[in-house]
């Protein structure tokens, strides 16, 4: 019998899986998850933040995100380090989530990524808004990174 493509490297043991599995959702958040919290209140432990630029943030958001732009974060910051802090950008291929997360890390704050990032939200169908008004239905999110 022929191997199949997807079995060609052989699947990890139950609990290296498990670690593995436990560590990546140690790193992101689903965004299903974060509006499932805003619908409900309950964003008590977290901040979502935009890390694109300030024009990218007035542009499109998602609600309640703060804007803290990674290549202008100083080194000293007044954030409660006892939150964690959602760091999210334009999408996968963005990764000014990345490089904001690693920021705010290296300043000893906890964070993940926002899986997909605006994009994905807005994908999704969730709200998003900008200075001038709610919008649902932009059709594309700029980078502005």
């Amino acid at each position: 019998m022929r191997m199949t493509n997807a079995l060609r490297f052989p699947a990890a043991d139950p609990a290296a899986a498990a670690s593995f599995f436990a560590a990546e959702l140690a790193f992101e958040a689903d965004p299903d998850d974060v509006h499932r919290d805003l619908q409900d209140g309950n964003t008590h432990g977290y901040v979502l933040v935009e890390t694109r630029s300030p024009e990218a943030f007035a542009q499109a958001r998602i609600p309640g995100a703060v804007n803290l732009p990674y290549r202008d974060l100083p080194d000293e910051l007044d954030l409660d380090p006892d939150l964690v802090y959602i760091c999210y950008c334009e999408s996968f291929q963005c990764n000014a989530a990345t490089k904001g997360a690693l920021a705010l890390a290296q300043r000893g704050y906890r964070v993940k990524r926002l899986a997909g990032g605006i994009t994905a939200w807005r994908e999704a169908g969730y709200p998003i808004e900008s200075d001038a008004h709610s919008v649902v239905g932009v059709s594309k999110v700029a980078c502005h990174c």
